[in-house]
């Protein structure tokens, strides 16, 4: 019987995944001549031509394409595998890797994760915060068994995965005691030129305001930006300026910041998602985290 040879295949596998050669070898910590050398072995061992270069860009060929959806397969059957193994026996609780966006507030973080701490057996969490992008490329290597993000994969990224939606929320408007006595009125129209702490531009939930406050013909004075939302809480608490929040958790905020909601809206929305790399759902705990965020969180 003639064995494939499977670091081959995982070679070919990554460069078909980060779309190239130079990618795939800084990801696999390797040199591009050597996952070279490894992809035309498998070449001559298949007989075909995997790649074919046009310009400075690497296609896959025909042959190239099904090879690919076999290595796909093979690679997440055995990702499925060592899940499935490593749950054996009850001395170790079997383990989530989750990847979550650095813009996720950390309160819907938790509330979406919360679930999986409740389980029986045990579920040993493992939480990464990182850009979205570096998540998802550490989940199609299998590094993480899921990515809470605030956006769908798009097709720019050529990873296959899969979205689920968790749900979406409306936002509230929030301010510490003294500020919100001055602008609890009239809202929106109160929040004209009042001190205002921001999302980071680019952003999401950044551009849904910007397009809220032009509607609403409202001129914001945008005091600070932020890319981290617990940031901006600890600044809105301490009366550096009104700040949105989720109001699925408005009560958490209220409670956690001591701050008070002046107003919501549900023309802005944050929407939530779990990115596997499964299209059906088959670990415990993201099941249980699915299910509790479309029955509870986001009811």
């Amino acid at each position: 019987m003639e064995w494939l040879n499977y670091h081959h295949l995982y070679y070919f596998w990554m460069a078909a995944r980060e779309g190239g050669i130079g990618r795939a070898s800084r990801v696999l910590n390797l040199s591009q001549p050597t996952v070279s050398a490894q992809i035309r072995t498998l070449e001559d061992q298949l007989g075909e031509k995997l790649f074919v270069r046009r310009g400075s860009r690497l296609d896959l060929t025909e042959a190239g394409q099904l090879a690919y959806q076999y290595a796909d397969d093979i690679f997440n059957l055995g990702r499925e595998f060592m899940q499935t193994i490593r749950g054996v026996g009850v001395s170790r609780p079997n383990c989530l890797r989750v990847g979550i966006s650095d813009v996720l507030p950390k309160l819907v973080s938790h509330r979406l994760l919360a679930p999986a701490l409740e389980l029986k057996p045990a579920i040993r969490l493992v939480c990464e915060e990182d850009k979205t992008e570096k998540l998802l490329a550490d989940l199609s290597i299998q590094n993480l068994d899921l990515v809470l993000s605030d956006a769908p994969i798009g097709g720019a990224m050529k990873i296959k995965a899969y979205n689920h939606l968790l749900g979406n929320s409306g936002v509230s408007f929030f301010a510490s005691p003294l500020l919100a006595e001055n602008y609890n009125l009239r809202f929106p129209k109160c929040l004209e030129d009042v001190p205002f702490l921001a999302p980071v531009e680019g952003s999401l939930l950044r551009r849904s305001i910007d397009y809220w406050f032009e509607k609403k013909e409202i001129t914001p004075n945008i005091v600070a930006e932020f890319h981290d939302s617990a940031l901006m809480k600890v600044f809105g608490m301490k009366g550096a300026g009104i700040f949105v929040g989720a109001s699925v958790i408005e009560n958490d905020i209220s409670k956690d910041f001591r701050v008070n909601v002046i107003g919501k809206t549900k023309e802005i929305r944050e929407t939530f998602y779990a990115i596997t790399i499964e299209r059906k759902l088959k670990h415990p705990a993201v099941i249980a985290i699915s299910e509790n965020a479309r029955a509870n969180l986001f009811s």
